[in-house]
């Protein structure tokens, strides 16, 4: 009841919950925007622009240079991308958008539009989406501006881009097809946009509902409860659907906090009482398992790595099970939870090997806390009907008298783990409603051929595992952007098209130049751009 009544008390607090406002420095001299993280108060993560001292350029052009270099680098650096089309078409976007956004106004909430725009782009970025998802993001912060049509960005950027673009505005409007965001109404509208749209545009929309959610404190409180509940009946379950999970769980908790801050602070106090000296449990318990887990020698025998993913149950979550049966907090029973991925050794007994040390880590774990009975699912034994496999348990953790949720287990193989999270066993679009498994599965092939094909088309692909090589690649990607002849330097000509191209003058091309250019060879070297590149970063 004491939940209920602080349910009660929501709809007349003015929201007062307030985040770090994001927003771009003011330009001065000597100084380039880069970005770091930051935690937002749900778990999730926003990037934020801090200023360094670059003694480079005091020139515009010279600034800009810098703003475009950081970004890119950022950028690729999450994707992980080594294709020459994609980095081309990436560092060609954000030519064409700084200048515009940099000489726009600010962004309602008081955001530069740069600084939104990048925002989005590392969001999209940490999702592994390609670089003409990432280049519509940026571009969306361009059409905003009013400066270029969807006409003019297909003619410089290609139709792809283009049609993602035009794509992401109409997924944008589709809640107005709506009068009342009720649950049928709501799931018929997810099902539609799952079914008719391109499934990257629907997560790059998905990425600018996110960034605008942890940014909504400018609104008038009606207007951010309108939205959260948008958010809550449409977004949050498609970002389910669409297999970004993170995405799901922020939204869900953002709009938690707008329509009910008293009841997400009386949770949100409540999980993090779960901390040891600023240490969550869950990191605690981790570092514990993964090192008897390692210790075993029979488990050693059966695979060749073990990983442990962690995670604190969502606050919106929490709250749905503290509702159901007016349960108390202490009787919700999965706060916490742990999943083990076991990599089993290669051979022809893989299969068996791998069930064997999900046995073998279910032992383990007994030796170690109370396992509580009648929570234990093997579906390795009895799969799901879906094709799912796994062995779900439960532990008591408490110690020393004092009481800590039960915290859950998930023990599975790579394969197994490969299949529940984005293979033939994947339920997330359910979550999206979607009851068919057959329509269900039908749509997860779409979404993957889709991604498939964008990666063929631009010649994306997973990246090997030589790490040094990968790092030599990304220190020279935008020196050899740059340097368009391929003669391993960069001319005062090529920096001079690029000021051109950012829509400054030749002057500050040869400033530069004079600045960086340190053996006075009238050029600059991949080293010498290196030097400059590590004081941008």
């Amino acid at each position: 009841m004491e939940v209920l009544q602080l349910l009660a008390s929501d709809f007349t607090l003015r929201h007062s919950l307030s985040k770090p406002t994001v927003s771009l420095p003011p330009t001065h001299s000597l100084s380039v925007v880069v970005f770091r993280r930051r935690r937002s108060p749900c778990g999730g993560r926003w990037w934020a622009p801090r200023a360094c001292a670059v003694e480079v350029s005091e020139s515009e052009g010279g600034k800009m240079v810098m703003e475009l270099v950081g970004a890119f680098n950022e950028l690729t650096e999450r994707m992980n991308v080594l294709s020459t089309s994609s980095s081309r078409l990436l560092f060609k976007c954000l030519k064409l958008s700084i200048p515009i956004l940099q000489s726009s106004p600010l962004a309602p909430d008081g955001r530069s539009p740069l600084s939104k725009a990048l925002s989005v782009a590392l969001l999209l970025a940490d999702l592994q989406m390609d670089a003409e998802v990432i280049s519509a993001g940026i571009f969306r912060a361009v059409l905003e501006a009013g400066e270029l049509s969807i006409h003019e960005i297909r003619n410089q950027m290609g139709l792809a881009t283009a049609h993602l673009l035009h794509e992401s505005l109409r997924v944008n409007n589709f809640p107005s097809r709506i009068d009342v965001v009720d649950d049928d109404n709501a799931a018929a509208l997810r099902k539609f946009c799952l079914t008719y749209y391109d499934i990257r545009a629907l997560i790059l929309d998905l990425a600018l509902k996110l960034d605008m959610m942890r940014h909504l404190d400018y609104l008038p409180r009606y207007q951010q409860q309108i939205i959260s509940m948008q958010v809550m009946k449409i977004h949050a379950p498609l970002a389910h659907a669409v297999g970004t999970t993170y995405l799901s769980l922020e939204l869900e908790d953002l709009s938690f906090q707008y329509l009910f801050p008293y009841s997400y602070l009386y949770v949100d106090a409540w999980l993090r009482s779960h901390e040891t000296g600023g240490v969550s449990l869950i990191d605690i318990y981790k570092e514990e398992l993964l090192r008897n887990l390692k210790a075993d020698s029979l488990l050693a025998e059966l695979v060749d790595d073990v990983s442990i993913k962690g995670r604190f149950k969502s606050r919106y979550s929490t709250m749905k099970k503290l509702l159901k049966d007016g349960r108390k907090p202490e009787d919700v029973n999965d706060v916490l939870g742990m999943r083990v991925i076991l990599n089993p050794k290669a051979g022809e007994n893989a299969l068996e090997a791998g069930e064997r040390a999900c046995y073998r880590t279910h032992q383990i774990i007994q030796s170690m806390w109370k396992e509580i009975p009648y929570r234990t699912k093997d579906y390795i034994a009895r799969p799901k009907a879906n094709g799912y496999k796994s062995l779900h348990m439960a532990v008591d953790v408490s110690e020393n008298g004092k009481t800590r949720p039960l915290m859950e287990i998930q023990i599975r193989t790579t394969e197994m783990d490969r299949l529940a999270v984005g293979g033939t066993a994947a339920h997330s679009l359910y979550k999206a409603g979607l009851t068919d498994p057959e329509e269900a599965k039908r749509l997860k092939t779409i979404m993957l051929a889709a991604a498939e094909l964008a990666a063929l088309r631009l010649k994306d692909f997973p990246t090997s595992t030589n790490h040094k090589g990968i790092e030599i690649h990304q220190r020279d990607r935008v020196f050899r952007l740059l340097d368009k002849n391929g003669d391993g330097k960069i001319s005062i000509e090529e920096l001079t098209e690029v000021m051109e191209e950012l829509g400054a003058p030749a002057e500050d091309a040869r400033e530069m130049m004079q600045l960086l250019d340190s053996n006075s060879d009238g050029s600059l070297s991949s080293d010498e751009f290196h030097m400059f590149q590590e004081q941008v970063i």
